[in-house]
């Protein structure tokens, strides 16, 4: 599991970053890739890196301004044109739909997959099957604006194969049924249960991605225990009341958020076009003093997101 960087910045376009887009690609887990806002550009960026349209499967707005979703017909269209046929589902606030399809109509686009669209009204899981949840909650942005929560299933716990050999258990097919938890019949007449042979299972992967948005409880509640944050970071703490005032949030902040809530990694993001250099690595040392293992990401970074080695 991994996130790809595709976009940084805060409203509009840089030279030296690109409006918000973020990738999570779970290649190895479930070989597809889910998109997290989709800015101006974002089908550009994506030609820098060794990520295939075709395999975005899902895609979370987390609200309409235009830097977080005029990259979407474009990229739609060309995921289209680029042996895309899967369809594909894009979540987020009431509103998506329109804006996508009055896009692709007035274009004259026709696309070669269907698009379901799950425009969120009620905050709580969204999307869950046997692997990973993802649920959401409204933040405090100038529109209706949502964060994510993506939690990965736990990991069963490897089958102890000394403890097999131990007791002249030969590998083979048996040893598949042994990790299933079967209660296995073996051929000299002993009867074991595989659930005795299964080493203790470890707790999946968190990942919060929050959009835009002033401190509030949500943040809290969506980045508890998170193995990494992805929290928005608009301003330095010296201009708070800018933040405030136009529905952001600080380094501070940020690092407040993570702090308090249990947080492996902050990643921050989405900023101001205002910091340059030695500014913005600036911007990590503030956040750093209150919470160490914070990163200011650019365009193009990928973090690597590990299993984590405690159990559950």
């Amino acid at each position: 599991m991994e996130l790809e960087f595709l976009g940084t910045g805060a409203g509009v376009p840089s030279k030296q970053r690109n409006v918000t887009s973020i990738a999570l690609k779970m290649l190895d887990e479930r070989n597809e890739v889910w998109l997290f806002d989709c800015g101006e550009g974002t089908q550009q960026q994506i030609l820098n890196t060794a990520i295939r349209p075709r395999k975005i499967e899902k895609i979370f707005i987390t609200h309409l301004h235009g830097d977080h979703i005029f990259g979407l017909p474009g990229l739609i269209s060309s995921r289209s044109f680029q042996g895309g046929d899967t369809p594909l589902e894009i979540y987020g606030p009431k509103g998506i739909k329109q804006y996508v399809l009055t896009s692709l109509k007035l274009s004259d686009t026709h696309l070669k997959y269907p698009i379901k669209f799950i425009e969120i009204e009620t905050t709580g899981v969204i999307f869950t099957d046997k692997k990973i949840k993802v649920t959401c909650e409204e933040l405090d942005h100038r529109i209706k604006c949502f964060g994510y929560r993506i939690e990965e299933a736990d990991f069963q716990g490897e089958l102890q194969v000394e403890k097999l050999k131990a007791l002249n258990i030969p590998s083979g097919p048996i040893y598949k049924r042994i990790k299933d938890g079967e209660i296995v019949t073996l051929a000299d007449g002993r009867i074991i249960d595989g659930r005795d042979f299964i080493g203790e299972a470890k707790k999946g992967r968190t990942v919060t991605i929050l959009g835009d948005t002033r401190l509030t409880k949500n943040c809290y509640k969506l980045a508890q225990n998170a193995d990494v944050l992805v929290h928005e970071s608009t301003f330095n703490q010296n201009e708070a009341k800018l933040a405030k005032s136009y529905y952001h949030s600080t380094t501070a902040q940020a690092a407040q958020v993570a702090k308090e809530s249990g947080v492996q990694m902050l990643l921050l993001t989405h900023i101001s076009s205002r910091y340059l250099g030695k500014a913005v690595y600036e911007l990590q040392q503030e956040a750093q003093q209150i919470f160490k293992q914070t990163k200011v990401v650019k365009d193009f970074d990928i973090i690597t997101i590990p299993i984590p080695t405690n159990k559950k």
